[in-house]
């Protein structure tokens, strides 16, 4: 062993040889991903991170190396220095390396390996869990190594891109003031002050802002966040962001940057033109109100049709018409009940094509679906083969010709196709058909599946309310923070008609995700205290939360804006995995566990004592 390494350098990858290199002598380093005995010769095929060559071990050639192959197993870590040959008839044309094989003329094992728990290979059908429990061995999988290597040079690329694009990349702290409201954080006792506690920062958003009232002007990082919320399948307690903020920008200038990341992430790392599909280099933009009203959601995704249709106007226009189950709507309507005050009710129509095959008993199975999301049922009709009447539902029975034509077209609908109702609080309708558009894009394979190279389909969601009522007090929060700048034109109505202000708010949008959020700040002291004004924030409450940034503000902060990226959903949506956890590397469960280490776990109660921490028995 003590010639490899120390004498036989690495000369090659495992993945890197190809037909150029025949005829020349390699040393190798690696696992062993497999071995295969001939009867006469010994191949393995060996692995490393750039992937994997076979190894012929021949006797004829140099038992030595012969004798250590006999006794390799799998994952054993191996170091050979042999001659590259051509395989001739026994090409592998699934492999990279297919072209080649090298003849062993020195081999030694470096460690040997005691057997897998599951195979070191994809598309293996081991529990996450288990396979989280070794993630070491789960990290040697190809699949795995391949996100990694992707995710690298994604961060590789930003960091390029920003320091070419004028930014300082700066580093924020980690152990931060706790203030209340926002996402949860996981708290950090001090043990040189008793009773006191950091907080692990949710995000940079503060001191960022700071760094552009300091006149840094342009400052990114790529940055570790931490939450203590609900995992879920895009979401970790623990991520990381491509934090941005810039001085003396409009809306427009940040899309510009962060516009120009995209493409260059898609073209140089994923090698995908992604300019072809966008020849002005600028996004599609869709105001918030109309992402809600034909989406359901302030994060569409593009890829597929399946648009919903508000029908309100037309429930209202028809009411006392015979409209049957609708006209509680429309009389609470004429009642001038106000959607934004209240907040209101609406009715939502969505067109399924006859072309897409959705049957009857099909159709049928989507009222469950409706049911678990709070709607009382899901209205449906069929359209005759007149292309004009309704079959199928207890609306033809009510509906009036005048009210049945003025649906149909609104909706397009024609002969065959299915048109799927909902109607009640808007919150409740635009969450079922959100998600009734998802389920139906699925199961009629209108969305490209997992891993098929699918499309990339780009929006800014744009110009959404500045504020939001809170369902259960009914007063004005912020739909966002309360650092958003409202639009100039809107800011006569903060005092007098807040739901009506629009701000400087923008999400990035990716097949279905947001991938990216941020807004123009307030940096002016006299709208920012209107603002507080609304959601009912005291001047002393301001101050207890975010005292030493409005003092900032007052010592000449420039306009400035900002935006964050979530890496790992970023990397996870460019590398078509699943899940968060195939692009991150020692990931937590759904509940929040390392399965590897066992964190978190109980800690040793004289080291809670020095923290003056007492703990409490559940229960």
């Amino acid at each position: 062993m003590a010639r490899f390494i120390d004498e036989l350098k690495r000369t090659h990858a495992c993945g890197a040889l190809r037909e150029s290199d025949i005829g020349t002598q390699v040393v190798l380093f690696g696992w062993v991903q497999n071995r295969r005995d001939h009867g006469g010769c010994i191949f393995v095929d060996l692995r490393d991170r750039e992937g994997i060559v076979q190894v012929v071990f021949d006797p004829a050639e140099a038992a030595e190396p012969f004798a250590v192959a006999d006794r390799c197993r799998p994952e054993w870590v191996i170091g050979v220095r042999g001659r590259v040959r051509d395989r001739g008839a026994m090409r592998n044309p699934r492999l990279p390396t297919g072209a080649v094989e090298v003849v062993a003329l020195e081999a030694t094992v470096f460690n040997e390996a005691r057997p897998a728990p599951f195979p070191i290979e994809d598309g293996i059908d081991t529990h996450e869990d288990r396979r989280l429990e070794q993630r070491y061995l789960d990290l040697r999988r190809p699949e795995l190594q391949r996100n990694l290597r992707l995710r690298a040079r994604m961060n590789h690329e930003t960091r390029c891109h920003f320091v070419e694009e004028g930014f300082l990349e700066i580093e924020t702290p980690f152990l931060v003031r706790y203030t209340p409201g926002g996402a949860r954080n996981f708290l950090v006792p001090s043990r040189v002050h008793p009773g006191s506690f950091y907080a692990l920062a949710e995000s940079p958003q503060l001191y960022k802002q700071l760094c552009m009232v300091a006149g840094l002007d342009r400052y990114f990082q790529i940055v570790r966040c931490f939450r203590d919320e609900d995992p879920r399948l895009d979401r970790q307690p623990e991520f990381t962001q491509i934090d941005v903020e810039m001085s003396f920008v409009t809306q427009d200038d940040l899309f510009g940057v962060v516009e120009r990341l995209v493409f260059r992430l898609w073209e140089r790392v994923l090698g995908v033109p992604l300019r072809a599909s966008y020849p002005d280099g600028r996004f599609p933009r869709i105001p918030y109100d109309e992402a809600m009203r034909r989406y359901g959601n302030d994060k569409p995704d593009l890829r597929f049709g399946l648009e919903h249709v508000d029908v309100t106007a037309l429930v209202v226009e028809h009411a006392g018409g015979g409209i049957g189950l609708l006209e509680p709507i429309a009389t609470r309507f004429r009642e001038g009940r106000d959607r934004i005050e209240c907040p209101g009710e609406i009715v939502k129509v969505m067109r399924v094509p006859a072309s897409l095959g959705l049957s009857r008993t099909e159709a049928d199975r989507l009222e469950p679906l409706a049911r678990s999301m709070g709607a009382r049922g899901l209205g449906r009709v069929r359209i005759g083969d007149d292309g004009r009447s309704w079959t199928q539902s207890p609306f033809a029975r009510t509906a009036t010709d005048g009210f049945r034509d003025a649906v149909n077209a609104a909706c397009g609908a024609q002969a065959g196709d299915w048109v799927f109702w909902q109607f009640g609080r808007a919150s409740m309708v635009h969450t079922v058909m959100a998600n009734l558009r998802l389920h139906l894009g699925r199961r009629l394979g209108l969305i490209p599946e997992h891993g098929s190279g699918g499309q990339w389909k780009f929006a800014w969601v744009v110009d959404p309310p500045l504020f939001e009522r809170d369902e259960q007090s009914g007063q004005w929060v912020a739909a966002h923070h309360v650092f958003t700048r409202p639009r100039d034109e809107h800011l006569p109505w903060l005092e007098t008609d807040p739901g009506r202000v629009l701000c400087h708010r923008y999400d990035l949008v990716l097949n279905g995700f947001e991938i990216a959020g941020g807004s123009i700040r307030l940096h002016d002291p006299e709208v920012q205290s209107r603002v507080f004004r609304v959601i009912g924030l005291s001047e002393q409450e301001a101050r207890d939360k975010f005292g030493f940034l409005l003092d900032a503000l007052r010592h000449g902060a420039p306009p400035h804006g900002g935006i964050a990226f979530g890496m790992d959903r970023l990397v996870m949506l460019a590398a078509e995995a699943r899940s968060l956890r195939d692009v991150i590397a020692f990931p937590k469960t759904q509940s929040g566990i390392d399965r590897m280490t066992g964190a978190p776990a109980p800690v040793d109660p004289a080291l809670l004592a020095e923290l003056r921490i007492r703990t409490v028995e559940p229960g």
